[in-house]
């Protein structure tokens, strides 16, 4: 049985579909990542899962648990740090956590997740006085601080700086480690080519892709791009020959062509034939942006 399933979920808002028929699986120790344009129905999709929406149809379960009829018993197993949240201003960061710890049966020591998260010398500060970094950081903690088995992190990084953001991948990857599954939803590719085992990209409120962050970027138009200047012309029908070739571009006398390895591997053996030298010449990967705009557009197109 997978930790999360979620089957066929549909949910409208004025008659307009938000979530259109979005099916996937999160197995036990994963980090399951879920990407997508603004307003692709991320958010509404998660909120299903963590109970805080109800379906117009389709099934949602968690640890075979229906996250709306079963909530409290869900919410045994699953932290969750929403996209949007606040606190009582007046509240410290102390007493939220002692109070977050005090819902729970078996609570994590807060402290060592505090000093992990960079909010031991604000302990005493109230909430209202946070930067918008640290009460991010302080949603982490309490997501966490239920021992949970399941924690959905919802635009885990937003506000935090570089360093911080770094500092909470290194958390997550600890998290994982200790048994927890993640489902994280982000717009950073960065931080869903680090952390994701598999990735779901959701646009318009369907899934446009499922897979690792390799499977897609090898999905991508060009999962490999060679650009250099050749020292002279290259004929248009040996280059339209090439095999995987996806693009060619001439701008300013360089050539930039994207395909796949073996589109490079033949660009130098043409090289070689032609007696062509290729200055300033560069091979790139694509990234997981690439794959996600390609993806995109595929789905507007």
């Amino acid at each position: 049985m997978s930790f999360i399933e979620v089957s066929d979920l549909r949910k409208s808002y004025g008659g307009r579909p938000v979530v259109d028929g979005v099916s996937f699986a999160v197995e036990e120790g994963e980090i399951f990542g879920i990407l997508g344009p603004n307003g692709a129905g991320k958010t509404t999709t998660v909120e299903c899962v963590e109970g805080l929406r109800v379906p117009d149809a389709g099934r949602v379960r968690v640890t075979g648990l229906d996250p709306v009829a079963d909530h409290a018993r869900v919410a045994r197993v699953l932290g969750a740090q929403l996209q949007e949240s606040e606190l009582q201003a007046k509240l410290t960061v102390r007493e939220a956590l002692q109070l977050y710890a005090a819902f729970h049966e078996r609570p994590a020591d807060w402290r060592p997740l505090a000093e992990r998260l960079g909010l031991t010398d604000r302990l005493d500060a109230r909430f209202g006085k946070l930067s918008g970094g640290q009460k991010q950081r302080l949603f982490i903690a309490l997501a966490l601080i239920g021992n949970p088995r399941i924690v959905v992190l919802d635009e885990l990084t937003t506000g935090l700086d570089p360093r911080a953001r770094r500092d909470t991948w290194e958390l997550i990857e600890e998290v994982r480690a200790g048994g927890v599954t993640v489902l994280l939803v982000t717009h950073f590719m960065e931080e869903a080519q680090r952390l994701c085992d598999r990735i779901a990209v959701i646009d318009k409120g369907r899934i446009a892709a499922l897979d690792t962050p390799a499977g897609l970027i090898q999905r991508s138009a060009g999962a490999t791009v060679i650009s250099f200047t050749p020292s002279a012309p290259l004929d248009e029908h040996d280059l339209n020959a090439l095999p995987a070739l996806a693009s060619a571009e001439h701008k300013d006398g360089r050539l930039t062509l994207s395909g796949t390895d073996a589109t490079v591997n033949a660009v130098i053996t043409l090289l070689a034939r032609r007696h062509v030298t290729a200055h300033q010449l560069r091979v790139v990967d694509a990234t997981l942006d690439d794959a996600f705009l390609d993806l995109t557009q595929e789905a507007t197109a």
